[in-house]
């Protein structure tokens, strides 16, 4: 939000002394209540891009299945932030009893496009490096890799079912374990899987799906899309409406738990 404020603040001076250069006589207000109009539905629409980015995320694996929906969604991105903006210009301008007239939409909507697009991506590249920042934070976790025999000693034979016991934990500069049987619930979050672990929370570069079949599925149930929970650690399930559940942990948390994964509670 500061970053928005500043932006508005900057655009409006920038505007006023262009309109001014170009003999347009305008008081500052203008230029202010315009800006202002444009970054508040940016700062609305932030929250619809922070979700569809989670649920298409971009990166080398996921480019060509994902950047034309990415591309697409800049012309939404675009065609509400100008419907938006102009509606609340109009209504602005009316309550003082002035217009605001439109001759060009298509022209209006070419020009901010441009800028939208450029938006769009500023606000991708801030999502990314908010991530990589909490993962600095917070830790980034990875399954420790096989342990090689001593030389000399033929490699053991690989196991039908091996189960990672523990994981390595990077955080600050520092490493250290996390006992699988110590995670107590599982979010997945894009491209990677929160770990919940005693009050902290670690990032595995995985799939939820992907995760899960690494663990012992006799304590481990997904509950839901996007959850999964460690069965001993789940102190009650609150039944709702239309057959979903609230599963509350041991810790305090609350999981969503829906109808379809119910089942794999009762086991």
């Amino acid at each position: 939000m500061v970053v928005l404020g500043l932006q508005v603040v900057f655009n409006t001076f920038v505007s006023w002394i262009d309109l001014r250069r170009g003999g347009v006589d305008f008081p500052l207000w203008r230029p202010a209540m315009w800006e202002i109009t444009s970054t508040l539905v940016i700062g609305l629409l932030i929250p619809a891009v922070v979700a569809f980015e989670r649920r298409c995320p971009l990166h080398w694996g996921t480019l060509r299945r994902h950047l034309p929906l990415h591309l697409a969604a800049t012309l939404v991105f675009c065609t509400v932030h100008v419907v938006l903006m102009i509606a609340l210009r109009k209504a602005v301008h009316a309550a003082i009893g002035d217009s605001y007239p439109v001759n060009d939409l298509g022209r209006v909507f070419a020009y901010e496009y441009l800028k939208d697009v450029r938006t769009y991506a500023l606000i991708l590249v801030a999502i990314w490096s908010y991530r990589l920042l909490m993962m600095r934070l917070q830790g980034e976790a990875r399954l420790l890799d096989p342990q090689e025999p001593p030389a000399g000693e033929p490699a053991p034979a690989p196991a039908t079912s091996a189960r990672p016991e523990r994981f390595l934990v990077r955080k600050l500069r520092k490493e250290f374990l996390v006992a699988a049987n110590d995670i107590e619930w599982l979010q997945a979050q894009g491209n990677y899987v929160g770990l919940h672990v005693r009050g902290h929370d670690y990032l595995l570069r995985s799939t939820l799906t992907e995760f899960l079949e690494q663990l012992d599925p006799a304590r481990f149930a997904r509950v839901h899309r996007s959850y999964a929970v460690h069965l001993d650690h789940v102190a009650e399930i609150e039944p709702l409406d239309a057959g979903d559940a609230r599963l509350r942990m041991k810790d305090g948390s609350v999981v969503p738990c829906s109808r379809r994964y119910r089942d794999a509670l009762g086991r």
